[in-house]
């Protein structure tokens, strides 16, 4: 989304998403979010159903060309 979006925080502390937030990122009522705060920014994320399935493939530019068994063998040493 390259659109600002303006929310307001109510008494409460909460805030309402904007129907393009929701409707894009498919959330819908009763959803979990997950908050990250990088360098005073706050990032909402959708929480994943599976976590396994949500990281599997994560940083995997890291292992490659690397022979993960001679790595593990290196390590146990």
């Amino acid at each position: 989304m390259n659109e600002e979006m303006i929310v307001k925080v109510n008494g409460r502390y909460q805030i309402t998403l904007p129907i393009a937030t929701w409707k894009k990122l498919g959330i819908k009522t009763g959803d979990r979010l997950l908050i990250d705060i990088q360098d005073g920014v706050i990032v909402l994320i959708p929480q994943p159903e599976d976590y396994v399935e949500y990281m599997k493939g994560l940083h995997k530019e890291v292992w490659m060309g690397v022979d993960t068994a001679v790595y593990l063998a290196t390590e146990r040493e």
